[in-house]
């Protein structure tokens, strides 16, 4: 089941929102795994970490799935 993260903003960037939902422990472990093709946005292989995640995204890594609302 996918964990429904909430924003206040228009949108954030992929790599602060995988430390935002606590899939990953730095921004330097969120740029590896960005640029290794391991995140998943919308079921697409993303590989840019300034990439806005608006509300309604789903992100994925490792199996985990956020959903921005």
């Amino acid at each position: 089941m996918a964990e429904k993260i909430k924003i206040t903003t228009e949108f954030i960037k992929l790599d602060a929102l995988l430390k935002f939902a606590n899939l990953v422990g730095s921004g330097g472990e969120a740029k590896q795994l960005i640029q290794n093709g391991e995140v998943f946005v919308n079921e697409e292989v993303c590989t840019m970490r300034g990439k806005k995640i608006r509300p309604g995204d789903k992100v994925e890594l490792d199996g985990q799935e956020v959903i921005v609302e």
